[in-house]
């Protein structure tokens, strides 16, 4: 499933904020509703214009910008950590 599928951004709908296409639900309120702990099936009761798929590329859009955006880890993540807990000791 390709995101860009399920999700645009028109400057005549809603100010050009990221919306789900054909409808005017923000994807910043479908993120919030996931944020929050809600499942798909609340969202989609709530908003009966959405799909389950437009819930997947919506988690998929925030996955991608995600990895776009966040730094590389170190090769050993928990190398540091471990190295200074042992040095408490």
């Amino acid at each position: 499933m390709r995101w860009q599928d399920h999700l645009t951004r028109d400057p005549a709908i809603c100010g050009g904020q990221p919306v789900i296409k054909g409808t005017r639900v923000l994807l910043r309120t479908v993120l919030g509703y996931l944020a929050t702990g809600d499942a798909a099936e609340t969202i989609l009761a709530d908003f009966p214009s959405l799909m389950a798929e437009d819930v997947r590329a919506v988690i998929a859009f925030a996955a991608g910008s995600a990895s776009e955006d966040l730094p590389a880890p170190p090769a050993d993540p928990f190398g540091a950590l471990c190295d200074s807990a042992a040095v408490r000791l």
